[in-house]
């Protein structure tokens, strides 16, 4: 049996086939599926959907230092207990450094896995389409940080002066 997300890679895939192959917004392809009778959702468990509001709620709240730098309030790590998968989170300003160096180590790692994999897409891409003018991805984020930072200093530098 089809695992649940592989369920959902069919749905799209017969939407595809019968209804439309061309880019789609997923509100409808949902719409679609759920008039068809291919989605009907499982009785969610009252803590899980807390738990996923709670998560997405703080990975939201920014605050600004005196610096003037907006930054990340709340931060996870996912971790192991007892052979359970978890993430535990904490406030920045609080949280031991291990705690910390664990956290911005798995985001540093997810950013590198998303990279990999826009990498894999490019290259399958351009392997398709090779009588075409190939895709350039640039995969070094140094001057985009740069001229992010340098835009912030910018807009704080605007704000004080006003």
């Amino acid at each position: 049996m089809a695992n649940f997300s592989e369920q959902m890679q069919r749905i799209f895939d017969r939407y595809t086939a019968e209804v439309d192959d061309g880019p789609v917004a997923l509100d409808v392809v949902a719409e679609w599926a759920v008039q068809q009778g291919l989605f009907r959702p499982a009785p969610r468990d009252v803590v899980k959907i807390c738990r996923e509001a709670l998560a997405e709620s703080l990975r939201q709240e920014k605050r600004v230092d005196d610096k003037g730098r907006r930054y990340r309030a709340k931060h996870s790590v996912r971790t192991s207990v007892g052979g359970t998968q978890l993430s535990l989170w904490a406030d920045i300003d609080r949280a031991p450094r291990s705690f910390m160096e664990k956290s911005f180590g798995q985001r540093r790692k997810a950013i590198v896995d998303d990279c990999f994999q826009v990498k894999q897409d490019v290259d399958h891409y351009n392997d398709e389409h090779s009588t075409a003018q190939p895709i350039q991805i640039v995969l070094d984020f140094s001057e985009d940080v740069a001229e992010m930072e340098a835009a912030q200093r910018i807009g704080r530098e605007g704000d004080e002066a006003a």
